[in-house]
């Protein structure tokens, strides 16, 4: 279930922001964007807008249009919870807003770049920059093929999914995922077209497969000379 937090303000993907950030730090929150519709990334939604609607609040949720169409027709639809878009009437608790791809916008402050990534339905990633110009970039899920992805970027942050072991790569071709194998290339086509690599964390990774993906995470790192580390509940990072 993925979120990842930057500055106590934006959240990429909503699969664990109410089952990991207590209430005052959900009150914290401006802005929360979403990757793809997929359940272990929009989870939270409804619990959040609940927190958000008792407050007397509301937050600000940005995505693609295929993801708001999705989740209008399969989660926000009233039937598990109340539809925030339209609930409460006059001021809902979810402000939904719909982001063009390749197209820079500003949000709480920061310059913020949907780019198209690889995975099994539509689905983007994003480049997040800091007025200070500091950059990370976050896949969210993504499989093999993202050269057309890397001309958009340049972070100093790579945040990226690594779901499975290398003895599943057939898997993770099938289902638009990346192992080890995979990632390695991915990380040598990017240095191919930029020059350099970035600090990679991973994150996504299938907790019962995780001693195996750690052991070949490691031997990339090395292969490429690089930091490559496994991203873990409460890590936190300054770039």
């Amino acid at each position: 279930m993925s979120s990842v937090l930057i500055d106590d303000t934006l959240v990429l993907d909503a699969g664990s922001i109410t089952s990991t950030l207590p209430f005052t730090a959900q009150q914290r929150l401006k802005a929360v964007l979403l990757t793809h519709q997929h359940y272990d990334h929009t989870r939270d939604i409804l619990t959040l807008a609940m927190n958000m609607y008792l407050l007397g609040s509301a937050i600000c949720i940005y995505a693609t249009s295929p993801v708001y169409q999705a989740l209008k027709s399969h989660l926000l639809d009233g039937e598990l919870y109340p539809n925030f878009l339209e609930y409460p009437e006059g001021n809902p608790a979810i402000k939904f807003n719909i982001l063009e791809p390749l197209k820079p916008q500003q949000i709480e402050g920061y310059s913020v770049l949907a780019v198209p990534v690889a995975h099994s339905v539509p689905a983007i990633g994003y480049q997040i920059t800091s007025p200070d110009g500091r950059a990370l970039f976050y896949t969210g899920d993504t499989g093999f093929g993202l050269e057309e992805c890397w001309e958009h970027v340049s972070p100093q942050l790579l945040v990226i999914e690594l779901t499975v072991p290398n003895s599943l790569d057939d898997f993770a071709r099938e289902s638009g995922h990346l192992s080890p194998n995979l990632l390695k290339q991915e990380l040598i086509t990017f240095r191919k077209l930029k020059g350099y690599l970035p600090r990679v964390v991973t994150v996504h990774m299938n907790p019962m497969l995780e001693e195996e993906i750690k052991g070949e995470v490691a031997a990339v790192a090395r292969d490429l000379d690089n930091s490559i580390i496994l991203g873990s509940e409460d890590m936190e990072l300054d770039l």
